[in-house]
């Protein structure tokens, strides 16, 4: 194949992959955009409402009551507010179009906004077992009654912001939302906890159960922040999506007539329900590239609803470097 020939073959390819870029990018981007519609932001903003106002009553009742369970409860309240805050704000900036400087837009700040709610639990729960082991030492009295109906109060209201997450947002697929939801579980754990210490020290005045279920409470939140923060920092670290193995695409591309080699294939998610992939494939040097090209996006499409692919079709007369990962 002669200078003038490879020219129009690579403008071809070229040409034709912009194209079906464009079109698996517009797709992608309405199911993307499906995913940030309205009734997402409604969940969010009646669960920031809600968490707001029992993170005040229980911060009050717990100096009145004297009560780490409804402190801590509160504190982690606190997190939840500014958790439930920032993905609002993640969501907003989502939605902004791509620009020169930011070819995938902001869809990437959602999953650190993801990352720092994680975080946060980390660092509140860290001070309220560090705040419980100096109960231990001298458990204080607490005022169960009153603390059980602060903390009774504070239950319902997360059950109705996890009702109002659940029907109204993304929880099982979007990150973001998903570490919000999880803030304000968290949160219902902790009025849980601190309605059965209540229950203890009201009928056998055994004040280390204050201490004790703010511990456990925190252990629970702690297992999972980890899991918002394993699945954020897979995401940052461009890490394969948890649904897609790598070496299934791989086999299902050889699998195309006149296909010989599949090499620097990379799969990532940029955001959630939003994954890309790019990789080489080698071809004989009499097959029609189109047509294969056609066949593999087609393939990817289908079988693992990649719809963002970038696919370089070489043959055996191109001399190209393999890439360093």
């Amino acid at each position: 194949m002669g200078n003038h020939d490879k020219e129009k073959h690579f403008h071809g390819r070229d040409e034709h992959n912009d194209h079906e870029h464009d079109h698996g990018h517009k797709h992608n981007h309405h199911g993307h955009s499906h995913s940030h519609a309205p009734d997402n932001k409604a969940g969010l903003t009646i669960a920031l409402v809600i968490t707001s106002v029992i993170m005040l009553l229980e911060f009050f009742g717990g100096l009145v009551t004297n009560s780490l369970a409804l402190l801590s409860d509160s504190g982690h309240m606190l997190s939840d507010v500014g958790a439930l805050a920032l993905s609002l704000v993640a969501m907003g900036l989502a939605s902004r179009p791509p620009s020169p400087h930011k070819s995938y837009g902001y869809y990437r700040f959602e999953i650190l906004a993801a990352l720092f709610n994680g975080v946060t639990l980390f660092i509140i729960s860290a001070f309220i077992i560090r705040e419980a082991y100096e109960r231990f030492i001298e458990p204080p009295t607490v005022a169960s009654g009153s603390m059980m109906i602060i903390a009774a109060i504070g239950l319902l209201a997360n059950i109705i912001s996890a009702w109002f997450l659940m029907k109204k947002s993304d929880v099982k697929d979007n990150i973001n939302v998903r570490s919000a939801y999880l803030h304000v579980i968290g949160d219902a754990l902790g009025s849980v906890g601190a309605i059965i210490a209540g229950l203890l020290m009201l009928v056998f005045e055994w004040y280390i159960a204050d201490p004790i279920i703010s511990v456990v409470v925190s252990l629970l939140i702690l297992k999972s922040a980890w899991g918002i923060m394993k699945s954020a920092v897979h995401i940052l670290m461009e890490g394969t999506p948890p649904t897609i193995d790598s070496g299934r695409v791989e086999e299902s591309l050889l699998q195309i007539d006149g296909v010989m080699e599949v090499h620097d294939l990379h799969i990532w998610t940029v955001s959630s329900g939003l994954d890309s992939l790019t990789c080489h494939i080698v071809i004989e040097d009499d097959a029609d590239s189109q047509i294969i090209l056609q066949q593999a996006i087609q393939q990817i499409e289908q079988k693992f609803r990649i719809l963002h692919a970038t696919i370089q079709v070489e043959k055996s007369n191109l001399n190209h470097s393999r890439g360093k990962v």
